[in-house]
Formats: C-alpha cells, structure tokens, sequence
C-alpha cells in the first residue's frame, strides 16, 4: 500500500498516524512505478469501455415539390457532396399534360462573383415522368437552381449539398438492404459515423452520368444486380474501369454480362481496369470488412485520380508545385533586363538628357521609352506565345481491346493568349476542375455530352484540368510470336518511345516505332527490383505529375501479366480534348493492355 493510502486510513479511524519513515530513492522509485502502472490500468479500462465508432450516417437529403401548370417538379436541396468531381442535383420532372415540354435546368453558385452556369435541357413526353440529374462542380457549396420551360412561370430553388467530413459513400439500394448486408447500423451522431452515406432507394432513378460516380471513392450496390437498368451498369461500368471501386453485396450468376471485365477469383477484390470491384456473397462480418478496407485511405494520399492544382502564390516554390507550361510563367530573366533598361533611360540617362538637351527633351523622352518599353514587352508576347492556344498533356489508358475501349485518366495544362472556342466532348467524359477553386470553372452544358464554354481557358490565364473518359478506340499493339522472335507494329495512334510485352514466359523490350510502323522485339532480363511497369512510370513522370495522377499512376505499377504490355507514347494523346487546336509544349502517356494478335 502507497504512503498516500496509508495516510488516509489513519484519518479515517480517528488516530494519530505513525511517524512517516524517510523514504529512499528506491522506494519513490518503485512507488512511481506502481502508480503510472495504476494509471494505465485505468486509462486501458476507459479506452475499452469507449463504444466502437461503426456507423453510418445518412445523408440521403430532402425533397421539396412544386407545381407549375400540369408540370410537378421535385427537387432534392441537402443530397451528400463527394471528396472531388462533381454533386448531382437530382429533380424528377412529371408532365401531366397532353404535349411534351421542352425544360431546361440551370444552376447559378451564390458565393462570390462567379458568372458561370450549369444547365442541361430534357425533354419530358406528354404524361411521363423523369428523372433527370444536373452534376455540379464541388467547389460550389450553394446556388440557385432553375427550372424553366416554356409558357410556365420559373421554379427557383435554393440548394445547399451535404460536405460533411467523413468519407461519402454512395448506395444503390434501400438502407434496410445495406444494413443487412454490411451490418453496420444508423448513427444518429455523426461524430460516431464511419461514413457518410447517400441512398438511392429506386435503381431504376440511380445516374446514368460517369461524373456523378467520379467523385466517389466507393460506390455500393446493396440491391439486386438483375433490378439494375442496362444503361446504370454501363455507367457503372465506365465508372469502375476508370478507376472507382464497386462494392457488390449480393453477387449474382451471370455478373459478367454487367460487367464484362469481371472474372471470379480466390480474393474478394479483383482489378478492373484502373479500378477494383469487390463482392461479398456472405452477409454481415465479409461485407463489412470488404467495405472498410475498400474505404481504407492513407491521409497522405491525394483523394482522387487526378488532382488538377489550382493558381496558389506558392505555385513557383518547389518542383512539385509549379506550372506544367513553360508559356504560363512570366520570363523574369528578360523582363528584368527590360525594366533595369527603362530605369536607367528615366533615370540618369534622363538627368543628363536635362543637362544638354533641357527639360523640354526630358518631358519627350521619359513617355517616348516608356512607350517602347511596353511596345517590347506587346512584341514578345504576340511573337513567342502568339495566339495559339499552348497545352502540356499527361495521361494513362488502359486498353480493352475486346470491346474496343480506352479507359483514360489524363491532365491536361492550358494556356493561351485569346479564350478558344467552346470544346464539346463526348457523354463519357469528365473534366475535372481544381478541388477547391471555385473561380477557375467554366459554363457547363451537360445535355449532349458535355460542352465546356467560357472559363474553360480565359486569356492569359494558366489552367489544369484533370479528364476521366471511358471512349471507343481501335488502337492497340499488334504481336506475333514466331519462333524466338516477337514482331511488333504499333497501332496505338501514335509514336511508340518505349514499351516491354510480355509473351510466352518471357519479357520482351518493344523498339521505337513510328505510327503503323512494325519492329522486333528484343529479350529483356528481368528487373532485380521494381518491375519494369513500375521502373516505367517512374522514368516517364515527374514528381509533380505523379502527385497530379496519383490514383491512376498507382494502377499501372502492378507488374505486367502473361499476355500485357505497357507502352510510352508522345503526340497530344488519347484524351478527348485533344480535339481541340492546341500548340503542344509537353506530353508523355503511358497506354497498358493486352496484346493483340
């Protein structure tokens, strides 16, 4: 018993205590020990007295309805808003009348002065319900939605998406079906969520758009896979082959005719494309440890596939921040030689013009140089940038060339001296803005495809944007094995640097090759470290670029299987928006698939 306590039962009994002995080094040593042993004991009884945070919450949001004629709209205000890409306002639109009606809806943000706007226009068939989804850039927290068609005073709605902290998560299915799959129940508070989850009760009203998947790090399918519309599984299938991850809590025979990529296999994670789909037959304690390594992040990662960087005024301070074009950063070292100039003709060079010439001189020469100081700066800008639009493009795809696809996660850095002309792209295709920069955003059309219109590139102004897009594509890399050596012809639409196949138990090195062109391929020993994928990666990006791609970058170290290839190419790449004139400064991208006979 410590002296303390010893103490304290004498006072209880009433008597006098004994004389405390001198206590020695060695028993305040020991005494120490035993309290910090008792203060541990107790702090590791709290710790596991704590309730375990397991929940979720449910930010599934609210509805609101109006009526305009015999057009009844329903807007949800407060849906979930994932980590980055794009919240999707989701309105269903029921026209009871006898005639179709042309509606268009429009989004405005509130904050700031930020002059773009979000619209798509659907048409909604005389007595027929739709639902329609509107996505919207992240960085915008609240705004007005508008909805107009013709004859019908407009619908205004103010909407605010839920940007909780905790990890997004979203759910085809009802949240009695997830909780008996997962087993993971409601949380009340949001301080004991895991996550963050956004329902969609009806899979028949689940989003037909990939840029309303993007933004999740998990998407769950807790309802029946046969319920699932085809034109939501080819969504979702864009969605996974582009780097998401699929959570399937009831597999069903047949999967792969959803997804044509998905082959069984012992572990219950399979890679698909750049992404990963998960299912999980058992229910209860598998789902739930599925969906929480799914969830699984290293804070130190960036949160998405591609993460553009927005203008910062640290943008020049160190390797990995600074701008992708050389046209976007100022030639100080020749502007300074043009400003030291200027300082000394109006500075001594017009005190001794005064001297012989007098003032009057002074009055005419001081403007005169200035005048051709910024004539000077006029010229270098209109002949070395000129007017072309300047962009450096960065990429990776991923090949099915079964089905003749290419997945593609790209970066792209914009710069020109005159706004171009709006760049329409393809329905499959997502342009990604910078995260948090709500300023650096542009008109949005979504009704065919995407449009993107003013803001895209403003004049001389530097931008990034990141691209996830799943397009049709013949291109491929065509090889035949005869004997003990490999023919190779580069179909992949354009100059091949660099590439390694791998074919026949063997790692072959694929030449230089000019588009169309054929060549050998030549053995190559097996790296004593990295795989040569990852070796690739390394070489043909920088850290920068890296940290810019990082989702997509880590897909492609995995090492080359029988039958795959990894190859380097130059040109403006496979991204969509390489439709767009642009005067190419900078591009590598990396192309992963399987061979073609």
């Amino acid at each position: 018993m410590s002296s303390v306590a010893m103490l304290s039962l004498w006072l209880l009994l009433g008597t006098s205590p004994p004389p405390t002995p001198t206590a020695t080094p060695e028993a305040l040593a020991v005494e120490a020990v035993d309290v910090a042993a008792e203060a541990a004991a107790a702090s590791a009884a709290a710790v596991s007295d704590a309730p375990e945070v397991t929940g979720y919450r449910d930010a599934s949001g609210s509805t609101v309805s109006h009526s305009r004629g015999l057009l009844r709209v329903t807007v949800r205000r407060d849906a979930l808003r994932p980590t980055h890409g794009y919240w999707g306002a989701d309105v269903v639109l029921n026209n009871q009348g006898p005639r179709p009606l042309a509606v268009r809806l429009s989004f405005r943000p509130t904050a700031g002065e930020v002059p773009h706007t979000i619209e798509r226009r659907v048409e909604v068939g005389a007595h027929q319900r739709v639902v329609t989804w509107l996505p919207l850039p992240i960085a915008w927290y609240s705004g007005e939605l508008t909805i107009e068609a013709p004859g019908l005073d407009p619908i205004v709605e103010m909407i605010i998406p839920d940007s909780d902290r905790a990890e997004p998560v979203l759910v085809l299915g009802t949240p009695k079906s997830f909780e008996s799959a997962v087993d993971i129940q409601k949380s009340e508070d949001s301080a004991d969520s895991l996550f963050s989850a956004r329902f969609i009760d009806d899979l028949g009203e689940a989003p037909r758009d990939l840029a309303l998947y993007a933004g999740f790090r998990a998407v769950v399918l807790a309802g029946e896979p046969s319920k699932v519309p085809a034109d939501v599984w080819a969504a979702l299938d864009e969605y996974v082959v582009s780097g998401g991850r699929l959570v399937i809590t009831r597999p069903a025979r047949g999967l792969e005719t959803y997804l044509p990529l998905w082959k069984a296999a012992p572990s219950a994670t399979v890679p698909y494309g750049l992404g990963t789909v998960g299912s999980c037959a058992a229910q209860g304690f598998e789902c739930q440890s599925l969906l929480r390594e799914t969830l699984r992040r290293d804070p130190s990662d960036p949160v998405g596939l591609v993460n553009p960087v927005g203008i910062q005024p640290h943008m020049s301070m160190g390797s990995d921040m600074v701008p992708l074009l050389q046209s976007a950063r100022a030639p100080l070292g020749r502007f300074l030689l043009l400003i030291s100039a200027f300082a000394l003709l109006a500075g001594p060079g017009a005190w001794m013009l005064a001297k012989r010439r007098g003032p009057l001189a002074v009055l005419l020469a001081v403007p005169a140089v200035s005048a051709v100081t910024c004539l000077a700066i006029i010229a270098w800008s209109v002949l070395v940038d000129g007017f072309a639009v300047h962009t450096a493009r960065y990429s990776l795809t991923y090949l099915d060339g079964a089905r003749s696809r290419a997945a593609t996660v790209g970066l792209g850095a914009w710069y020109a001296n005159l706004s171009p002309e709006p760049l329409r792209l393809p329905a499959s295709t997502v342009m990604l803005p910078p995260m948090e920069s709500a300023g650096e955003l542009a008109d949005m059309d979504w009704t065919n495809g995407l449009t993107v219109g003013s803001g895209f590139v403003p004049s001389r102004t530097y931008r990034e944007w990141g691209e996830v897009s799943v397009v049709s594509s013949r291109t491929r890399l065509v090889v035949k094995r005869e004997g003990d050596s490999l023919h190779v012809q580069n179909a992949l639409g354009a100059p091949l640097e660099e590439g390694f196949v791998r074919m026949g138990g063997k790692l072959w090195r694929v030449p230089a090759l000019k588009e169309g062109e054929e060549g050998e391929g030549a053995p190559e020993s097996e790296p004593e470290e990295d795989n040569v994928a990852h070796a690739l990666v390394g070489r043909a990006f920088e850290p920068g670029i890296q940290q810019r791609l990082w989702g997509a970058v880590q897909a492609f170290r995995a090492d080359l299987g029988e039958g795959e290839f990894i190859a380097r190419v130059g040109g403006p790449g496979p991204m969509p928006s390489s439709s767009m004139p642009a005067e190419l400064n900078g591009a590598v991208h990396l192309i992963r698939g399987e061979v073609r006979p």
